[in-house]
This record gives structure tokens, C-alpha cells and sequence, in this order.
């Protein structure tokens, strides 16, 4: 089995203790290897790392732990860094809910206004992970999960040589909860999904061998005016129907949207403001489990559940031990695999992955209906990754006006202006002028 010296950028955040779960979960398959814990949270990276280290020791697992709040130091010598980080902390993602409410606009921490700012700091944590690694590590190869991951892959595709792949299991579960919506057994489909990262789409779609789209009509028409079926349910079905292609979640704030804002304003907290109030409770959880002799995490009690990031681990497995399997992975466009998008845009696609890299399937077309939207979010991805990357106040306007949230020029510049100052303390002075 592969052993390999991994740094996992994010190692104190509150959803790494699960991700370490799910790391010792697959230990027979990484037996010999070291993961360097860095963070900025001295106190919170202790707590993980002792996590870990009993875990992993309980299991029986061959793994080396180790924390730093040292960047460069920790990535010396490392085959490979996990990247799952959130500058500014759940404090700046509320902003992000918050500001574009304000004028009009759906608040979402990937999608729109909020997903962007998100892109602008991560982005430029992503230049000094990229400088540290050229001169201490200049093999690596980084596996990302921070967000917006479609955003961050094309800044890095498209201005360096680090070779970057990005997971988001949502090809692996936006269908299945509308599948059962409609009365479905989601373990008798085969349901393929393709497009931009939380913006794609089905290219394929069986159930038993035949076509799903007439089952989903069956099923909408059972539940359309059923109240005891929850209202998003009910529409997310409604949009498999209509498109004839089954969505991505993310999608209700684009074909629902004036019916989401209205929720969301409503709402005493956004979804941040939810998070903010349980983070408390997460590390207390974290820190009793931590002085014990056998930890174990409560998924009640732990931040995203305890198998946090194994679709990553999944692909490393199946890089770094040359063991073939079928994943979904944000990359390039290379040779055109997807059909209607740029071939150096980066797009969400099922690949083989084995010890030769990443080749996605044979693509079908997304179908028309939807191609415009999903083309349209793709173009704004590239902009957004320009701003980001060494853009002006300009360009970040330019990203912000294409995408479909925005009304006017006007909203995208006083956003804009509204949004950077805020993230003053992220951001480099080039786009704050």
C-alpha cells in the first residue's frame, strides 16, 4: 500500500477530526504514511492531532501525526496536500450571506456575490500554499476541497504548473434524495452527472435499464399539490421534470430564486449564523474525546459527520496505490471530454482514476435546456479566477455583472464595493482600488 507524506492544509479547522476519521478509516490502504497537520490555531491543531494519533493508534493503524503552524516547514518533502480551508473563518462566510441580501441578492456561500468573495480569499492563501510548495516540495500534487473548488482549480490551472484536482461528492448525491421524492429506489438507477462544480446537470439517466424521466413525471404528478412533502422536495422534482435532466441542489437559487430570497430573509439566521452557533459544541466535543483513551466522535456532535472529505481519500487511494476506480473529479476540459465547454475550463465530470492519473468517461452533451445556464456560471468561473488571481477592483465588477444573480452593472459595483470592504483584511490592495 502507498505511503506518502500528505499535508492537510485546514488540519484545525472543525471539520478536520472527521476527515481524519475518514483518513484512519482507509489506513490499511495509506499504512507507513505521515500527515502533517498545519493550521493557524495552535490550540485547535493539538487537539486534532491528539485525536488522530489515538485513533489511529486504537485501530491499529501505522500512521505518523504530526502539527505545525509553520506552512513551509510542514510541506517539506510532501508527496501530496489536502486542501480544506476557510479563510476568515464561518465570521466572513455570514458576511457573505449578509451583504448581498442587503441589495436584493441571494447570500450563498459558493453560488453568486458570497461564493465569489469566498474565491478571493482562498485564492490568495492558495498563491503562498503554490511559492511554499515550488521551493520545499515542487512535486506535489494538491487535492482540493476548498471552495469554491470549480474557482480555485482555474486559478491554479490557469497560472501555474501545480497540478490540482478537486472533489465535491455532489455528482454522487444531488439525485438520489429526488429520486425518492418521486416514490424511486435510487440504488435501481444509474444516473450520470456532469457540468460546473454545484452547477451540474444528468447526461444519463436509467432506472432498471430504461429511461427515468417518465418515472419522475410519475412521481411529480403524485406529489405537486402534496403539503406533506416539503416544499423544496417538491420543487427540485418539479426542475428534474421541467429540464428533463435531474439538477444539481444548487440550482433552486437560480430557477426558484425570488421564492428562496424571500425564505432567506425571513430566516432569524442564515446558514452560517446555524453553523456559528453549534462550532462551540463541536470542539467541546472534540476536546473531551481527545482526553480520553478511545475517542470517538459522535456524528451528532462533529462538523459535516465523521468520514468528512473521503471522496478525497478515495481519489489518493486510487492515484497513489494504482488501484482503477470511477469518481467524480473537477479538472480541466482537456480535449474537449465535455462536450460544449472550453477545453481549458475546468468542469465536474466522472473519471477513471488509477496510478496514471485522471481520464474522464466518454461525455454525453449536457442537454440544451440547460447548457445555456451551466455555459454561463462556467464563464463566470473564469472570471472570477482572473480577478482573483492578479485582477483589479475592474475585473472583480466584470465577474460579479456575469453572473445570473446580479441584476444591473450598478448592483455588481456598489456589491462590490459593499463586499470588499469588508473582506478589507483578505484581500491585496489591487482590489481595493
Amino acid at each position: 500500500m502507498a505511503s506518502i507524506k500528505l499535508a492537510y492544509l485546514g488540519g484545525g479547522s472543525s471539520r478536520a477530526a472527521g476527515t481524519m476519521a475518514s483518513f484512519i478509516h482507509h489506513g490499511a490502504e495509506f499504512e507507513g504514511s505521515e500527515v502533517v497537520l498545519i493550521d493557524q490555531r495552535p490550540d485547535e491543531l493539538e487537539v486534532v492531532r491528539t485525536l488522530a494519533e489515538k485513533m489511529a493508534r486504537n485501530e491499529g493503524v501505522d500512521l505518523k501525526v504530526t502539527a505545525t503552524t509553520d506552512q513551509r516547514a510542514g510541506l517539506e518533502g510532501v508527496d501530496a496536500v489536502l486542501t480544506s480551508f476557510r479563510p476568515g473563518d464561518f465570521a466572513m462566510r455570514l458576511q457573505d450571506e449578509l451583504i448581498p441580501m442587503r441589495h436584493g441578492v441571494i447570500g450563498q456561500e459558493t453560488q453568486g456575490p458570497g461564493g465569489f468573495m469566498m474565491s478571493l480569499r482562498s485564492i490568495q492563501v492558495f498563491q503562498g500554499l503554490i511559492a511554499d510548495l515550488d521551493a520545499v516540495a515542487p512535486g506535489a500534487r494538491i487535492f482540493n476541497y476548498t471552495n469554491p473548488v470549480n474557482i480555485v482549480s482555474q486559478a491554479v490551472e490557469d497560472h501555474t504548473d501545480t497540478p490540482i484536482w478537486s472533489m465535491c461528492e455532489g455528482p454522487m448525491t444531488f439525485w438520489q434524495p429526488i429520486l425518492e421524492t418521486a416514490g424511486l429506489d435510487p440504488a435501481r438507477a444509474e444516473v450520470i452527472m456532469a457540468g460546473v462544480n454545484h452547477n451540474c446537470w444528468s447526461t444519463t439517466h436509467t432506472y432498471d435499464g430504461e429511461d427515468l424521466m417518465p418515472l419522475l413525471e410519475q412521481g411529480w404528478e403524485k406529489v405537486r399539490d402534496d403539503l406533506t412533502v416539503p416544499v423544496w422536495e417538491r420543487r427540485m422534482l418539479h426542475l428534474a421534470v421541467a429540464m428533463q435532466s435531474i439538477p444539481a441542489d444548487y440550482f433552486k437559487y437560480y430557477y426558484f430564486g425570488e421564492e428562496f430570497f424571500r425564505e432567506q430573509q425571513a430566516n432569524r439566521l442564515t446558514r452560517a449564523g446555524v453553523i456559528l452557533s453549534h462550532v462551540d459544541d463541536y470542539w467541546a466535543h472534540y476536546r473531551e474525546q481527545a482526553a480520553s483513551d478511545r475517542p470517538r466522535l459522535d456524528p451528532e456532535r462533529s462538523r459535516g459527520g465523521i468520514h468528512e472529505l473521503e471522496l478525497a481519500i478515495d481519489v489518493m487511494s486510487a492515484f497513489y496505490n494504482d488501484a482503477p476506480a470511477r469518481l467524480p473529479v473537477n479538472l480541466r476540459n482537456t480535449g474537449g471530454a465535455l462536450p460544449g465547454f472550453d477545453e481549458d475550463t475546468v468542469v465536474e465530470m466522472w473519471c477513471d482514476v488509477d496510478g496514471s492519473g485522471v481520464h474522464p468517461i466518454e461525455q454525453r452533451p449536457l442537454p440544451h435546456a440547460v447548457r445555456g445556464i451551466t455555459q454561463q456560471l462556467a464563464e463566470y468561473q473564469r472570471l472570477a479566477a482572473i480577478a482573483a488571481w492578479d485582477g483589479s477592483r475592474a475585473d472583480a465588477v466584470r465577474a460579479l455583472a456575469a453572473h445570473p444573480f446580479v441584476p444591473t452593472l450598478a448592483v455588481a459595483e456598489e456589491l462590490y464595493d459593499d463586499l470588499a470592504h469588508a473582506n478589507a483584511a483578505y484581500l491585496p490592495d489591487r482590489l481595493l482600488r
